[in-house]
This record gives C-alpha cells, sequence and structure tokens, in this order.
C-alpha cells in the first residue's frame, strides 16, 4: 500500500446554519433531492435545504429518525404525499425557496426496540426499513404504503452478541449488513419469506462502528504515476467484467483504528475454498447456513490515532472518507497498479492482442488528502457524501460532489474536493 505525499485537497466550503448548540451525530442525505438531515442530542432533527428543491424522480419523501427511547418515528413531507406526480411537481415548483419545519409532520411511530435505536437504514426500493438498537436486536419493516401510514414487522434478528450499531442496505439487492459492539460484522437476506444471516465476518478487534456499501458503478482510478500507459476505457472495462459476479463491495470502520474492505465470493468460486474456510483464516467470513463467503479486499492505509466512528464510500468518484475521534479528516483513493504483462498489449505490428481477461487487475489504496482539526478539538461522528446543490456540472458534465461532516460541537460542515 503506497502512502505518498498528498496532492489533491479538501477545502471547507461552509458550515450549514443554524448549528446546533450540542452534539451532532449524524448528516443524512436525500438521494435525489439537495436536501439533508441532521439530528442531535438536543433532540433536534434538522433539514437544510442549500438551493431551490428540484422535483424529485419518485415521490419518496419520507425521514425516519432513531432515537434513545428506544422508538423509531417515521415523518413525511405532506405538501406531496399522496399526490400524483404531476400534482407534486406542480406544488413544488409553487413553492420550493425553503423546507420550512411545518412541512415535515409526524405520520407514525414504530415501538418493539427495548433500549435505544442505534441506526437506521432504508432499502433501495424505499418499502423496507432496518433498524438496530443496543437491545442487540435487527427489525425489519414494511411500508405497506396504503395512505394510512402503516408498517408492519418483517423479521426480527438477534444473532449479534452486543449492541448493534449500524445497519445498511446493499445498494440494489435487498441485502443488509450490520456491525456491532461484538466486533463483527453480518450480512443477512431473506428466503422463503424468512430473513436470515448468511455471512459473518470476525476480523475486526474492536467495535465494528460503520459500515458502508460500494457504487455499482465505481472503478478505480486510472489516471495516476501507478498505471501511466493504461487505457482506461479498456481496463476498466475488464475491472466490471471480473467484478460483475460479486458485486458492490462493502467497506467498514473500528475501533481498532482500520478501515477494511470486503468483497463476496462468487458462488462457482466457493467449492475451491470451502477446505481452506474451516482452517481459521480470519480473511474468510464463513457463512452460517453456507450460503455466501465474502474475503478481506484491503486494509486501508493507517491514518487515524483513535477511533474511526465513520467511513463514507463514494458512489459517484469512488473515493472514501473517514473519521473518528482523532478529530481527522482522511481521503482515501483506489488505483489500478501494474503488474506484469499488460491487460491488451500491442503487437510489433502495431495491432492490439487479445486482452488477458483470467489476469486479476491490482488495485491499491492511497491516501490523498488529510484534514487535521477539521472541527477544532473536537471528535467527529459522521461524514457523508452529497450532491453539490449551490452549482451545477463540473467542467466534464459531471454533477459535483461535497462532503458533509459532523461532530460533538454541534456544527455541520460541508467540503469540495479538488484534484
Amino acid at each position: 500500500m503506497s502512502n505518498s505525499t498528498p496532492n489533491p485537497s479538501l477545502t471547507l466550503l461552509s458550515p450549514l446554519t443554524p448549528p446546533s448548540l450540542e452534539r451532532t451525530w449524524l448528516t443524512a442525505p436525500h438521494p435525489t433531492l439537495p436536501i439533508v438531515a441532521t439530528c442531535s442530542t438536543d433532540k433536534t432533527v434538522r433539514i437544510y435545504s442549500p438551493n431551490k428543491l428540484h422535483p424529485p424522480l419518485n415521490n419518496n419523501r419520507v425521514l425516519a429518525t432513531g432515537s434513545f427511547d428506544a422508538t423509531v418515528g417515521i415523518w413525511r413531507r405532506w405538501d406531496t404525499y399522496g399526490q400524483t406526480s404531476t400534482a407534486a411537481e406542480t406544488s413544488l415548483n409553487e413553492d420550493t425557496e425553503e423546507v420550512d419545519d411545518e412541512e415535515w409532520r409526524f405520520a407514525v411511530l414504530l415501538d418493539g426496540h427495548d433500549s435505544e435505536v442505534k441506526s437506521v437504514s432504508w432499502s433501495p426500493s424505499g418499502m423496507l426499513l432496518a433498524t438496530c438498537a443496543r437491545d442487540k436486536s435487527i427489525w425489519i419493516w414494511e411500508d405497506l404504503d396504503d395512505g394510512d401510514n402503516n408498517f408492519e414487522t418483517v423479521a426480527v434478528m438477534q444473532e449479534h452478541s452486543g449492541d448493534v450499531k449500524c445497519v445498511s442496505w446493499h445498494p440494489v439487492e435487498e441485502c443488509l449488513a450490520s456491525g456491532g459492539y461484538d466486533d463483527t460484522i453480518r450480512l443477512w437476506r431473506e428466503d422463503l419469506d424468512d430473513w436470515g444471516q448468511v455471512a459473518c465476518i470476525r476480523k475486526h478487534e474492536g467495535t465494528v462502528w460503520f459500515i458502508d456499501w460500494e457504487g455499482t458503478d465505481n472503478t478505480p482510478s486510472t489516471s495516476t504515476p501507478t498505471a501511466p500507459d493504461v487505457d482506461a476505457e479498456t481496463i476498466q472495462g475488464q475491472w466490471r467484467e471480473q467484478r460483475a459476479l460479486s458485486g458492490p463491495r462493502l467497506i467498514s470502520c473500528s475501533d481498532d483504528r482500520t478501515v477494511r474492505v470486503w468483497r463476496r465470493l462468487p458462488k462457482e468460486g466457493i467449492n475451491g475454498i470451502n477446505s481452506s474456510a474451516t482452517t481459521g483464516i480470519p480473511s474468510i467470513i464463513r457463512p452460517t447456513g453456507s450460503d455466501e463467503n465474502w474475503e478481506e479486499d484491503a486494509v486501508l492505509p493507517h491514518a487515524h490515532e483513535l477511533a474511526i466512528y465513520a467511513v463514507a464510500w463514494s458512489r459517484k468518484t469512488g473515493l472514501v472518507a473517514s473519521v473518528g475521534a482523532d478529530g481527522r479528516i482522511v481521503i482515501y483513493e483506489e488505483r489500478f497498479v501494474q503488474s506484469g504483462a499488460p491487460a491488451a498489449a500491442v503487437t510489433a505490428e502495431g495491432e492490439s492482442e487479445a486482452m488477458d481477461v483470467d489476469r486479476p487487475l491490482k488495485t491499491e489504496w492511497v491516501i490523498v488528502s488529510v484534514v487535521d482539526g477539521a472541527h477544532g478539538i473536537y471528535e467527529i461522528n459522521h461524514a457523508a457524501w452529497a450532491k453539490r446543490a449551490d452549482r451545477g456540472v463540473s467542467e466534464d458534465g459531471k454533477d459535483e460532489e461535497v462532503l458533509i461532516t459532523t461532530a460533538d460541537d454541534g456544527s455541520v460542515k460541508v467540503w469540495t474536493f479538488q484534484r
């Protein structure tokens, strides 16, 4: 793993105002709208809107909150709830200057956990909500979408032996990942109407504070000194082909001050490793029901001196951000590296030879930017990538992106990454 001197920079764009006067725990960007929600120790949820709201791709304008009182609250923006797509778009265009408190109304309270709720996560379809708590359980709720705000309990999983700290849905599949105080990461799927654990990782040596998924279209960077002669389009196509059966990877951070990446092994490759999966090799996540096998894909370069509380994997750029108790923001980038013969060679006559699609491509993770004391002396609790709302698209025609961090000082800061 390379740890070269960073050249790109992470720059503070602006804080979101007004801030909370107490510790702010987390920021949740809306998947399609330029709005973000934050939660704080002062028992408030604040919704910030940097600019005018644009009509969403669908009418999913629902917010879920988890609380120390063991309940989960569901909130809806009622100006568009229950309207047709045309009516909703009309109402948005009439008055979208700001999002005020009265527009978001409490809809229903989900009661089931026995102690404080640690994390909530919506499935890709928006129909399933996963919650986890200090009571060592994970609940999955289904939004019946009947107009009466009814939710049904789909499953309760209690395999964790400690507090469950975080839950996160796969970006396209109904696969749930969880992490907790028992130092494990567990993966869950539905089989014949029953939800169950399909894999468990025991590699971390401390509390798993946060997990996140890779974007479905992410590929490592090719425009770096480590791979100067690589044809970007060719090698990225080969990467996607080799990784197609594995799907998006999972990333985790822990009290052990490490950030690790995990990859699912394709089904046809499982038989070849079953004999070694029982030997105690820690890099393999051994499934309880022989459903899935996952392996450690990478350990990112060491950069934090204290516990890492959150990690965020950009689904647009592939950059990874980590934050934690040392008040530091670290940005990582995955890059292709050259190893042996190139994937596609050129003959003396100038003709391109066939690409060796069977040879695995190698990558490395490097630190590209570090910001110390990003929130002064305070610990940083969470980081999230979000679409930049105060500007249009960048020069390459892509939407720009910002990083949002929340900390113990109650502030929410917006950062921009520049190469």
